[in-house]
């Protein structure tokens, strides 16, 4: 008997997918990177309810999306750090050290501007 006939021709739509199969380690990472990046839409989201006609959801929940905002954009990149040492993965980890940098910078400029030079007052020196 020939090997032909022992196996079924496999139809094109059935091929197994190029590459090995995502972990749950790659899905966490993808789901990290996607929760930074909507962090400033998170944070845009209370501004474009009231600008489309709907401040009560800015009275109510603007403070639980700046938190949102604040969290993804500080949690996310430290997560998925962490997770991609664990797992080894280099060009991940520098991703998200590049991750890390970009949301330090507005929220070391917001610290610096907003709370630390507003306790001097004007004409006083520090």
């Amino acid at each position: 008997m020939s090997s032909h006939s022992v196996a079924p021709n496999p139809s094109p739509g059935t091929a197994p997918p190029d590459g090995p199969a995502p972990s749950g380690l790659d899905r966490a990472i993808k789901a990290l990177s996607w929760w930074w990046m909507a962090s400033p839409l998170i944070l845009l989201t209370p501004a474009g309810a009231l600008a489309m006609g709907f401040p009560e959801v800015r009275a109510e929940f603007g403070m639980e999306f700046i938190w949102a905002a604040l969290v993804g954009a500080v949690v996310a990149p430290v997560a998925g750090f962490v997770m991609a040492h664990m797992g080894h993965r280099r060009r991940v980890r520098r991703r998200f050290a590049v991750m890390g940098a970009v949301s330090a910078v507005p929220i070391l400029y917001f610290w610096v501007f907003a709370v630390l030079l507003a306790e001097c007052p004007d004409g006083y020196h520090c």
